[in-house]
Order: structure tokens, then sequence, then C-alpha cells
């Protein structure tokens, strides 16, 4: 007894001897800031500071989402036969946007990397596309809202994919999910809040000086759309290092320490290579970014109901106004459902069951809407259908924690990942063909596959990444190193 008391004494001696250590260790390394605990106070008083100027990202991006689904709405109020629209015409409208924003995102990206200013890159990008969705209302045909819709997709391809990567230069892993949540959830919020908008503005403008209610509709949208990129401006944080005015120099340095302590080394000068092209190059060279750029291809195709989800809504017999009305509480729900996924997904270090399981709801929710024509059943569909979007989300802050440095190969691949995933908006948008509905069971049918593809996906992807850690766990103790990066999985 007496053996065993001195032993647990010892080890507790030993604990409280370690703990000392470390948090001696903690306090050399924080005496920057004036110990540990100055350190926590100032952290969270900059992320304070953060989260309040990286608020109006939600405001954009809702914004964003408005201009480029409008069409949608507008369709409800005569926007085909004003504009003598046939056969495929209405889809390819929707379709070709994407074409310049596939091909504009990496270049955006590495210019944003590049300049370093995302507070005037980012907002005059939003001043052209909020011009251009004004111009659609002004447009007499077919051709005229083409190239409006073509020229849109150009420089909308800026925001999301710059947004990423503005969130990637200022939050750690533990902290992106939960952002790009917020974030995410502007497109969620479009939804519901694009759609009581448009009712109004459908419902109340129409004859309004000699113009029709859709016209006004891209007339108002755009010019809401200009007034807040000017505003964005003076609010949009730029990157940490090229930071001035409204973080100390003190602050700047943590913001800085806080990312090279996540991974374990610095964001620019000990990870970036020479030139922007490397970084393209390490990123287009990475098998496990074409995986990423396929499998979400797949997720953006069974979500391509977003487009059409007044036509949907519409299935259930009711008049346009309270079409669109009922639009927005499937998506209010959303936006809750992807709140507390990737919060939980943050807390817990995991992404893909965050991933899989509102997909799986998904696919029920497709299951409903195929099966039955019953009014009440298509439109609890249509909330397991809206939900499936926070692991869309989720994927996404899954890619920022995949690819952490170099920033310049991180710039590339959340372009091209994101670019390459709107191949599935051009599909999507002749997935739901006029002449499937109105039970549009083959475009339902379509998505359960795309989503089951999706899953099955990110589990290999997920096991890879298993074995990375287990090989890099391994590594580390038979070499007697300290831990390093782990990917999350």
């Amino acid at each position: 007894m007496p053996l065993s008391s001195k032993s647990e004494g010892d080890i507790e001696e030993n604990e409280a001897t370690l703990s000392g250590t470390n948090k001696a260790d903690d306090e050399d390394l924080d005496a920057e800031f004036g110990g540990t605990e100055a350190r926590r106070a100032m952290e969270k008083k900059l992320l304070r500071k953060l989260d309040l100027r990286m608020s109006i990202l939600i405001i954009i991006y809702i914004l964003n989402y408005i201009d480029r689904n409008n069409a949608s709405a507008a369709r409800l109020r005569g926007f085909e036969a004003d504009l003598h629209l046939k056969g495929q015409e209405y889809n390819t409208i929707l379709s070709i946007l994407y074409v310049g924003y596939i091909i504009m995102q990496i270049p955006s990206n590495m210019f944003l990397n590049y300049i370093g200013r995302p507070s005037l890159y980012l907002p005059v990008c939003m001043m052209v596309w909020g011009t251009l969705s004004i111009l659609t209302g002004i447009t007499k045909n077919f051709v005229g809202a083409l190239l409006t819709r073509f020229f849109l997709g150009f420089v909308e391809a800026a925001f999301f994919p710059g947004a990423l990567f503005l969130l990637s230069k200022w939050y750690k892993r533990s902290e992106l999910g939960l952002r790009t949540a917020l974030l995410s959830c502007g497109s969620l919020i479009s939804n519901a809040f694009g759609s009581l908008l448009a009712s109004g503005i459908l419902d109340g403008m129409e004859g309004k000086l000699g113009r029709s209610a859709w016209r006004w509709l891209f007339f108002i949208e755009g010019a809401l759309t200009v007034f807040f990129a000017i505003c964005a401006i003076f609010v949009l944080p730029d990157f940490p290092s090229t930071t001035h005015g409204w973080l100390s120099p003190l602050e700047i340095r943590l913001a800085e320490k806080r990312m090279e302590e996540d991974v374990g080394i610095g964001d620019e000068d000990q990870t970036e290579p020479a030139g922007q092209t490397a970084g393209l190059i390490m990123a287009m060279t990475d098998w496990k970014v074409w995986w990423l750029a396929l499998a979400l291809t797949s997720l953006v195709v069974s979500l391509s109901f977003n487009a059409f989800f007044p036509t949907l809504s519409a299935t259930m017999g009711f008049n346009s106004t309270v079409t669109l009305l009922l639009c927005a509480p499937p998506w209010v729900f959303a936006t809750i459902i992807a709140f507390l996924d990737t919060r939980h997904s943050d807390k817990s270090g995991e992404r893909f069951l965050h991933i899989a399981v509102p997909l799986a709801f998904g696919i029920v929710g497709f299951i409903i809407a195929l099966s039955t024509m019953n009014t009440a059943a298509r439109y609890i569909s249509l909330f397991l259908m809206a939900q499936s979007y926070s692991g869309f989300i989720t994927f996404l802050a899954w890619v920022s924690n995949t690819f952490a440095r170099p920033p310049s190969k991180r710039a590339v691949a959340l372009a091209w990942i994101n670019a390459f995933s709107q191949l599935g908006n051009i599909a999507g948008s002749y997935v739901w063909s006029s002449t499937w509905g109105p039970s549009y069971r083959k475009s339902y049918a379509i998505c359960i596959a795309c989503n089951g593809l999706t899953i099955v996906m990110c589990y290999v992807f997920r096991t890879h990444l298993a074995r990375l850690n287990r090989k890099a766990e391994e590594s580390e103790e038979a070499e007697g190193r300290s831990k390093g990066y782990r990917y999350m999985l």
C-alpha cells in the first residue's frame, strides 16, 4: 500500500511538473501578446471584429443568388412569352451563365491571391454583375437575354470561390465549417427571401411605367446589388498580410500566428513557391482535387432542383403568388439545418457523416416526390430536398481543410473544384425538362443516382485520408517527431 501510494504521488507530481512546463511553454509562445490570458482575450476580440466584417458576405451572397435565379421567378409572369422563347431556349438561358462562371473562377482566384485586395476586387465585380442584371430587364429577345446571362456568369465567378478563399486566410480549420455555413446560408436565405421579394415585385409592379412586372424584378434586384457593392468596399477585410487600419499591428500578428499554429507552418513565406503558376501546377496535378471536383459535380446535379424550385412548387396547383410564398419555408428550414450540421461538424472535427446524412435525407425527399402527387407529401419532400444543401456546405469546408497550404494551391483548388462542379448546373438545367412534368419522375431519379454517387465518392475519399493520417502517425513515431498536420475526416 505505501509503495502504491507513493507511486500515485509520483505520478501526480510528474503530471503537475509537465502541466507547469506546458503552461510555461505557452506563456513563452504568447509572450509577445502579453501572456496566454491576454492572448485569449485578444483572439476573442479579433474574431468578433472579423465576424462583424465578414457578415456582409452573407448579404452579397444573397444578392448573388437572387441575381442568378431571378429568371426562374420571372418565368411565372411572362418572361418566356415576352421574349418569344421556344423549345429549350429558356433552359439555354439558364445554362449559359455557367459557361462564363466556369471559365473565370481559376483566373479570378489567382488574381485575387496576387493583388491581396478582396475589399476592392469583390465589390467592383459585384457592381458589374448588378448592372448586367438591370440590363436583363430591357432585353427584347432570346439573343439579348442570352448575352446578358453569359456575361453575368463571367463576373459572378469572382465572388464565391473568392469568398471561400478569403475565409480560409483568416479562420482556423475548427472555425471554417461554421463560417462557410454562414456564408453559404446566403444562398439558402436568398431562395426564401428572393421568393418573397419576387412575389411582392411581381404582384405589385405589373404595368408600372408601361413595363412588365418581370422587368421590374431585374431592375430592382440589380439596383440593390449595386448599392450594397458600394457599401462592401468600406466593410470587407483584405488578407492579414495586406490589412491596414482596422486592426493593430499586434492583432495582425496574432491573425498570422493563428494560421501558422493551425497547420504547423506559415501561410506565406514558408509555404509559397515562386510564382502563381506553381500553385496552379500543384493543384492541377493533385488527383484529390479532381476527385472532389467530380464528387461535387455529381452533388450539384442533384441540387439542380434549386433553379426550378418555383416550378416544382407550382405542381401543387396554387397560383403564382401562393407558389412563391410556399417556396420560402423549405429554405428557412434548410438554413437552420445547415447551421446546426456545420456547427456540429466543426466541434466534432468530422466531415463525411455531416455530408452523407443530409444527402441521404435528400434521397428520401426525391423518392417521396416521384412516388406520389399528394400535395402534402410533395410539400414535405421540398423540405427534405432543400435541407440536403447542408451537405453541400460541409463539403466546401472539407475542401478548404484538405488543401490547406500553400495559399496559391488552395486558391486554385477551391476555384477549380467549384468551377468544375458548375458543369453539374449546366447539365442540371436540362434535367428538369418541362416535357417530364408535372411529375418529373425521371428528374428525381437522376437526382437520386447523383446523390448516391456523391456519398460513395466521399466515403472513398475519407478512407484515403484516414490512411494518410495513419501513415503520418507511424512516421512521426518512428522518427520521434512531434505531431504534424492531420486531415479532417
